[in-house]
């Protein structure tokens, strides 16, 4: 089975991730069927995919014909075997548990074709702990997306012990086909590549907070108009290779060395989330929610309906839509 064999796709898994998933392989033609454990979770998914699907409308990426195709072309059910027993791929997106992955996996086991691929959309496990007891081992790896996976191109391809190259090479090939970006990490770490990114920035974010460097509200401004802007067109390695202008990353690392050393050996290297930090993140988040102008959002759905937006302008400018 190659990429363009695929044209049936499972998500067992209805939530925010999965709904997201599957509005992604609608939107490039593939039939999706969505499965989960109550009806009312399927009800909200429905919901949640279409006002995903809508909203590619708005922004002019799909037609009226090409909306109407998708909507058809979903189908939703209480049945893992209905779900998966003919479908050439299966998406996961299962609450992140080795035991409930694990225990998923059997019952997908039962009733999928051996061929079929099963990606999970783990966030940070082990493929290996997963497919511990798997019948088919060879066939399971990670696809880890960014949340919304519908607009966000990144997917971390992660493989286990077992997980068979050709497994690998297919997935690979089939999230090219839908835009995305996938990377394939070649050893199993937690969390993978971009989240280990992520949570290590925002260790020392906490950490100026308590040292009572900054604000909260300051602390994300510093990320978003400053290094957050460049990170939305390259990766750290290419602005560095800039920032060392003729002489490259080299020249910059070779420069700025001996400094960047003295900012490590201050920075956070604590392993426990600092006491009360939960409480008082969410009341600096409130406040800078209420700080924002009106017109970029000051609710969570507001904010996340900019932050799409906002994401679909710098994506054509990346070329994806």
């Amino acid at each position: 089975m190659d990429a363009t064999d695929i044209k049936k796709i499972a998500c067992v898994g209805s939530g925010l991730i999965g709904s997201g998933w599957a509005t992604s392989f609608l939107i490039k033609g593939y039939s999706v069927v969505i499965y989960d454990v109550k009806e009312e979770f399927l009800e909200n998914a429905r919901v949640r995919i279409n006002q995903n699907l809508e909203f590619f409308v708005k922004k002019g990426i799909l037609d009226t014909r090409q909306f109407e195709q998708a909507v058809n072309s979903t189908s939703y059910t209480t049945s893992i075997q209905e779900a998966v027993s003919d479908v050439w791929f299966i998406q996961e997106s299962a609450p992140e548990n080795y035991e409930v992955k694990q225990a998923l996996l059997a019952e997908i086991e039962k009733y999928a074709q051996p061929s079929t691929i099963i990606a999970s959309s783990t966030s940070g496990l082990l493929i290996s702990e997963i497919a511990k007891f798997a019948q088919y081992p060879q066939r399971c790896l990670g696809a880890h997306p960014y949340n919304p996976p519908f607009l966000i191109p990144l997917v971390e391809i992660s493989k286990g012990e077992k997980t068979s190259e050709t497994s690998i090479r297919k997935a690979y090939e089939f999230f090219r086909t839908l835009g995305k970006e996938p990377v394939i990490l070649q050893k199993e770490a937690l969390g993978f590549i971009a989240n280990r990114l992520q949570v290590a920035l925002y260790r020392e974010a906490v950490d100026l907070v308590n040292r009572g460097v900054c604000s909260i509200e300051d602390v994300d401004k510093a990320a978003c108009f400053g290094p957050g802007l460049r990170f939305g067109i390259m990766g750290p390695n290419l602005i560095f290779q800039l920032g060392g202008g003729a002489h490259g990353i080299s020249g910059l690392l070779t420069h700025v060395g001996p400094s960047v050393e003295n900012w490590w050996a201050d920075m956070a290297d604590w392993k426990k989330w600092p006491e009360n930090w939960i409480v008082q993140s969410q009341e600096g988040v409130n406040q800078e929610m209420a700080n924002r102008p009106s017109q970029f959002g000051q609710t969570t759905a507001e904010i996340a309906a900019w932050r799409d937006d906002m994401l679909v302008e710098l994506l054509k400018l990346h070329k994806k839509f």
